[in-house]
């Protein structure tokens, strides 16, 4: 790792369209293979309705933990590099994709720029993002809440794990 103070980043990974679970071991293997990156922790794969727009097909979700030494912003680049290498193209808001990799927290930092916000905005409000972080980081705190907090708000209907971490 690089000379920067090492922080845990925590990550949500998704997708619905071509093999997901394939997408997803490619992305984990990439972040690990990354300089600055050490993912320590993941948790099982979760399948979800689609979210903010129905009418496509279910998704699989899961969280990884990676203690980095990357700025937030190149952490950022990683994750939408990996996401592009695995086909990923940006089109319709909420719609279908291969592969969607978003930064959830960096340490306790909090961010608003073009293009990354930090803690992710939207992230009370998803029980597909909160129930896999939940099983692998029940206490990180978020906004001042805990994952385990912030889960059992959301609640888990309609979430459900279908692949066991490491699976």
């Amino acid at each position: 790792m690089s000379g920067r103070a090492p922080v845990i980043a925590a990550l949500s990974l998704g997708g619905n369209i071509g093999d997901v679970a394939r997408a997803f071991a490619f992305a984990l293997q990439r972040l690990r293979a990354a300089p600055g990156v050490e993912v320590t922790a993941q948790s099982s794969v979760w399948r979800t309705k689609a979210w903010g727009n129905p009418d496509q097909p279910d998704f699989l979700n899961m969280a990884a933990l990676a203690r980095t030494t990357l700025a937030p912003a190149a952490l950022l680049e990683l994750c939408l590099e990996t996401e592009r290498e695995q086909g990923r193209t940006r089109g319709e808001r909420w719609g279908p994709r291969s592969l969607d990799i978003d930064v959830l927290s960096y340490g306790d930092a909090r961010i608003d720029e073009p293009g990354l916000t930090i803690p992710h905005p939207r992230i009370a409000e998803r029980a597909f993002v909160l129930a896999p972080l939940n099983e692998i980081a029940p206490e990180l705190r978020i906004g001042g809440s805990s994952v385990r907090e912030l889960a059992q708000r959301a609640g888990t209907a309609g979430v459900e794990i279908v692949a066991a971490a490491g699976a």
